[in-house]
């Protein structure tokens, strides 16, 4: 909005507050993965292992191409922040998997 001016909608379709009249909805923070969730998902990742497009972020990985990772996890995924999370958590992995080994 603009500071100064009310972002209350008045109602009508023209002047400075037009528009329908809402209540604004507060948005909620989420809340940090239960122990019990990390066991399942853990658990299907275990079994279901990766998607074939998450077997190829792991080859790129794999050639220490990072940048190159994120950018196919991101015009798979559509956004910056979910490739971000998808490529880290993948990393993760072979780490772990590295150390057992």
């Amino acid at each position: 909005g603009i500071p100064g001016i009310s972002m209350v909608a008045s109602g009508y379709s023209i002047g400075k507050d037009h528009g329908f009249p809402t209540t604004s909805v507060k948005k909620v923070a989420k809340k940090a993965t239960s122990k019990r969730n990390k066991v399942i998902r853990s658990v299907v990742r275990e079994v279901a292992g990766f998607s074939p497009y998450e077997r190829r972020v792991v080859e790129i990985l794999k050639l220490g191409r990072d940048r190159r990772a994120l950018r196919f996890c991101k015009t798979r995924l559509g956004s910056h922040a979910r490739a971000q999370a998808k490529r880290e958590e993948i990393g993760n992995i072979l780490r772990t998997a590295s150390l057992h080994h």
